[in-house]
């Protein structure tokens, strides 16, 4: 909870650490999406089309049901299967920032 200075009336911030979870995670490779679609009971899957764009050349991606809507993952990206069992995309550099393999 925000603590109030009474001198200026604002909320004051304060800094928070990620609690230490364990998530499962999976690095699309482009020929995985089987894998992936069947690890996240469908909430993953391939796109039926190629769409190559200067990002991701192969055209291969995959659309993911979040709790935030349709989002999609291109080579190289994560995905994550969160604590509550929800899906969602990562980027590789945000990944290896934040997460190690246990």
């Amino acid at each position: 909870m925000a603590r109030r200075d009474n001198n200026k009336g604002v909320d004051m911030i304060k800094q928070y650490r990620k609690k230490p979870v364990i998530i499962e995670a999976i690095e699309y490779n482009g020929n995985n999406d089987n894998e992936i679609e069947n690890w996240s009971n469908d909430e993953v899957f391939g796109s039926p089309v190629l769409e190559p764009t200067k990002d991701n050349p192969t055209g291969c991606y995959l659309q993911i049901k979040t709790l935030e809507g349709v989002m999609t993952a291109i080579v190289g990206d994560f995905i994550i299967k969160g604590i509550q069992g929800e899906f969602y995309p990562c980027k590789p550099d945000i990944f290896e920032q934040t997460y190690e393999e246990v």
